[in-house]
């Protein structure tokens, strides 16, 4: 049997959650069919999928691309996530609480959480921190939500590339065990606040955009140099034949392109 719609559509998905996509990647159908070996018509149906869930987007010139999230639609997302996983553990019937065979799924994903961030498997790490929500919610009895979890996992995924997080991975992992903890007392209140806690942990960690002007970046990187090139060479000719031995500290910035680059 050949490759499947679903097939590359959830294969996208995994590739975003493990951080190996970045924000605004172009999806060209062509690359994407040689890639999987099917048709350019299985493939703009998978990416039909991807942009009907918020995950991909496209533009009649250029193309398919990943969604690039603005600071709104970030906000949006982190609302929508807290909305759907706080429902889901207040939702919980206090007198049962979590069934053995779902707390054990939920230990044995932490454990995979911990050996991944004692490897240099960055990817797996990342897919793990994410797909913990979505296991919670499957845990949690609601399967149609852990599908919609699942796409917010992974427009947050996008937004903490593209304004580059600064939550700590190890912070997460732990603050999944202390979700889990309260679940496995039966404490909801105390699972509630702590994801709550958590997701508000994760978006505080974004990083705002250094400046608001568009051309921030073609600004500071056209601003003129401080010195004219063959003035850097004189400089440099001239400290070298004075002291042979200056602390190499001393020497002039790199070339601007070099430095650029």
């Amino acid at each position: 049997m050949g490759t499947s719609a679903t097939d590359i559509s959830q294969r996208i998905l995994e590739a975003v959650l493990a951080q190996k996509l970045p924000p605004a990647t172009r999806l060209g159908e062509q690359q994407l069919a040689l890639l999987f070996d099917c048709s350019r018509t299985i493939v703009r149906e998978a990416l039909t999928r991807l942009a009907a869930r918020g995950i991909v987007t496209v533009s009649a010139r250029r193309g398919w691309y990943l969604i690039a999230p603005s600071q709104e639609e970030a906000r949006e997302a982190f609302e929508a996530r807290r909305v759907i996983e706080l429902g889901l553990i207040r939702g919980q019937p206090r007198e049962s609480g979590l069934a053995p065979t779902a707390l054990a799924r939920l230990r044995r994903h932490l454990q995979q959480e911990r050996a991944a961030l004692s490897s240099d498997d960055v990817g797996t790490r990342s897919f793990l921190l994410g797909d913990f929500h979505v296991c919670l919610a499957d845990c949690l009895g609601n399967r149609l939500l852990a599908d919609t979890l699942r796409d917010f996992t992974a427009r947050t995924t996008l937004i903490a590339m593209l304004y580059q997080s600064s939550h700590d991975a190890a912070q997460s992992c732990e603050e999944h065990v202390a979700i889990v903890d309260a679940l496995e007392r039966g404490d909801l209140a105390s699972a509630e606040t702590l994801m709550a806690d958590h997701l508000r942990h994760v978006q505080a960690g974004l990083q705002a955009p250094a400046a608001s002007d568009p051309l921030h970046l073609l600004r500071q990187a056209l601003a003129p140099m401080a010195e004219t090139t063959s003035d850097a060479a004189v400089h440099r000719s001239t400290d070298r034949s004075t002291d042979a031995s200056s602390d190499p500290s001393s020497d002039p910035p790199a070339a601007y392109l070099g430095a650029l680059l």
